[in-house]
């Protein structure tokens, strides 16, 4: 167990490189299993998930291979699924991240059978998985919970199906795709998820041979195929991770050009930073962020891609809290996602949570506290808080936040924030 010890005060100048997304790379690492020889994942980030995620392909008997990083090569992992083995994950890694359930559509469709437990990750709201049984259920599957582990077969091989999502799921939406490319047959999902790293997905497991068309749009079309070759696949950029560093500049009246994205994978975001009076220009592969003063109050509402990102709201309420007025937040994607507010509270902001919906008054300044990250954005947002704050916050519970970000002590350091990582 470590902690972060941060001195606010300081304005954030310089420039930061993102790495490659992290919610791609839980997805692309389990995919490549589908593969009947190796494959190649590029710009793979150096992130707690990951490092989970290889741990469980090798103790499912996959070969897995981290090349050395000389001079600007992006970080690089090759999976060899040939010796994979038909198991179980064990409940200590799996219980470590959420994305540990797209075992169960890849494992579904290689074996006829997977057997996985209950995901973990983040714990700020219960997480149903009834839209990925539902999909399966459609392919020809019968999905069961018993002592804790997901357990679905199949008789043969799945048969494709059409698929309508109740709600707009990523989670779902990428089970389902993985599930359906060794199909029988044709699998429509209808009111798929629209994110960029359904994408990313799509297109590594098209350059490994599968027939996926539509993803991007909410109709998505996979044509079963009978087997897989590996491909190499580079990740996109991580927008969290980008648009983390982009609410810290505002936050801290600096002035932060982050470098590796897509600008419009950061459209919404971009929008809100300048409603606040941030400086927001883009140009092509970096975005430079500088604040303009005190943040001007604003009002947000998280949606699907491409709206407002859920997992940028709890940064961006954390930049709120010293706007010039009073700012409303609505959280559309999970039912209670402000368990970060409580943490802000100690650092003397004044939000005031109804249901879905946080009222949050400016103050003219934070005061340094402990406080504890209850989950990976939160941990960030106490970061930016900390950052804003006179005198020194203490961040406890930092292993949700080495979860989702790559080396950030050293990349805030590298812009001018004073904090440290104290075991």
């Amino acid at each position: 167990m470590s902690k972060l010890v941060v001195t606010g005060g300081h304005r954030l100048i310089g420039r930061i490189r993102v790495g490659g997304r992290k919610n791609s790379a839980v997805a692309i690492l389990p995919a490549t299993l589908l593969a009947d020889g190796p494959s190649i994942v590029e710009s793979v980030p150096d992130i707690q998930d990951v490092s989970v995620y290889c741990e469980i392909l090798r103790h499912l008997g996959a070969k897995v291979t981290h090349f050395p990083v000389r001079d600007s090569e992006a970080p690089r992992v090759m999976i060899d699924p040939r010796g994979l083995a038909q198991g179980t994950p064990p409940e200590s890694l799996a219980g470590k991240l959420r994305a540990s359930y797209y075992l169960l559509g890849v494992l579904l469709a290689r074996y006829g059978q997977a057997e996985v437990p209950f995901p973990g990750g983040c714990d700020f709201v219960t997480r149903p998985i009834d839209q990925h049984v539902k999909g399966f259920t459609a392919l020809g599957a019968t999905v069961k919970v018993e002592d804790g582990i997901v357990k679905a077969r199949a008789p043969g091989r799945l048969v494709g199906a059409h698929v309508y999502l109740d709600v707009v799921s990523v989670g779902a939406t990428i089970n389902i795709m993985l599930a359906a490319t060794l199909a029988d047959g044709v699998t429509v999902i209808e009111n798929a998820a629209k994110e960029p790293h359904v994408v990313d997905l799509a297109n590594y497991l098209n350059a490994a041979g599968a027939q996926v068309k539509g993803a991007g749009t909410d109709i998505i079309r996979i044509t079963g195929v009978t087997r897989l070759e590996g491909a190499t696949h580079a990740l996109i950029p991580d927008e969290i991770e980008a648009a983390t560093y982009m609410i810290a500049a505002a936050a801290t009246d600096g002035d932060i050009t982050v470098e590796n994205v897509i600008p419009k994978h950061l459209e919404s975001v971009s929008a809100k930073l300048a409603e606040t009076g941030a400086e927001v220009e883009d140009n092509g592969d970096y975005i430079r962020v500088k604040g303009n003063g005190r943040p001007r109050p604003v009002a947000i509402k998280t949606l699907p891609y491409p709206g407002f990102p859920t997992d940028a709201q709890e940064q961006i309420t954390a930049m709120l809290t010293v706007a010039s007025g009073t700012s409303l937040v609505t959280e559309t994607i999970w039912e209670s996602r402000f368990k970060h507010v409580d943490e802000l509270k100690r650092m003397g902001a004044q939000i005031t949570v109804d249901g879905r919906m946080a009222v949050v008054e400016g103050v003219t300044r934070l005061t340094g506290a402990s406080v504890k990250a209850t989950d990976l954005r939160a941990g960030a947002a106490l970061t930016i808080a900390g950052l804003m704050a006179e005198g020194e916050t203490e961040i406890l519970d930092i292993e949700h936040i080495e979860r989702g970000y790559e080396r950030p002590v050293e990349k805030l350091s590298s812009v001018g924030a004073k904090l440290r990582k104290i075991p």
